[in-house]
């Protein structure tokens, strides 16, 4: 399966910035999430935690199937070690509430919003969650309405699975540990570190701005353990050709790539990720 991120008209006197996509990594399979530019403080707030590292050994301590999946909560501290242990992530101060703020965007299923305090919409801050229904009825109205800023482009599957937990293909057990984790999933019948529901984050960030010369310059944090497809094709290609422009291995870091050819007319720029299927067991 192909993942087609961010679609780029390069203007002749402008440098064009794209938002990012965020991608959880999980033991079932990646989801990739687009992030919404018009719920600026919400998407800048979840950006910044994961570009503090705060979402990496992060788990998901709440799991209601048909209706939410929530992390962002509790890491594990030296995992992988006798010394692990519990840890909540470090927060930042609380944003303001932004439902209404840009596009009403409900929290339908395959979406991500943020988790607030039951009596304060201005309350989120590190902690979201993944609609597993339609909760729109519930959320969109509840407490000044819950923030929806992404929704998933990539790993619907994975969602639609994790509504049956306990099915041959999944594995997965809902315990009650007591509050805050009385709904915490673990990919097994026991309760430990090493089964816990991991999920890691990062994001693939794009632009594309000239150069020297009217050169392009395509810039993105590329996708580790994947080709990485950079392509162009002309403005008046519809629908479009696509050409291959330069292909790499990603190893998680940013790469750079320069369209050095001259063109007198204006072109569009795409990242193009392979992904395979998602390892479901």
């Amino acid at each position: 399966m192909s993942r087609i991120w961010w679609l780029f008209l390069l203007l002749s006197t402008a440098s064009i910035w794209a938002g990012p996509l965020a991608q959880f990594r999980t033991v079932y399979g990646d989801i990739d999430v687009e992030l919404f530019d018009d719920k600026p403080v919400t998407t800048q707030n979840f950006v910044r935690y994961v570009q503090r590292g705060l979402y990496q050994d992060m788990f998901f301590h709440r799991h209601i199937p048909g209706f939410v999946i929530q992390g962002g909560g509790f890491a594990i501290r030296e995992r992988g070690t006798t010394n692990a242990f519990v840890d909540s992530i470090p927060t930042f101060p609380a944003i303001t509430n932004e439902f209404l703020a840009g596009r009403r965007i409900s929290n339908i299923f395959g979406t991500i919003a943020m988790a607030k305090l039951g009596t304060d919409p201005d309350s989120a801050t590190s902690q979201f969650f993944f609609n597993l229904a339609n909760n729109a009825a519930n959320l969109d109205t509840q407490n000044g309405g819950f923030t929806v800023f992404g929704k998933v482009v990539r790993g619907t599957n994975l969602l639609y699975r994790l509504n049956f937990p306990s099915a041959p293909t999944n594995h997965i057990t809902i315990f009650n540990a007591g509050s805050p984790f009385d709904s915490i999933p673990s990919l097994s019948t026991n309760l430990l570190f090493t089964n816990l529901f991991f999920v890691d984050v990062s994001l693939l960030n794009t632009q594309v701005k000239l150069g020297a010369n009217q050169t392009r310059e395509i810039n993105w944090n590329s996708v580790a353990g994947r080709t990485n497809y950079v392509e162009y094709t002309f403005l008046t290609n519809m629908p479009p050709q696509w050409v291959q422009l330069a292909a790499t291995n990603g190893n998680g870091t940013p790469f750079k790539v320069v369209d050095a050819a001259p063109s007198t007319t204006n072109r569009f720029y795409r990242v193009r990720i392979d992904y395979p299927a998602n390892p479901i067991p």
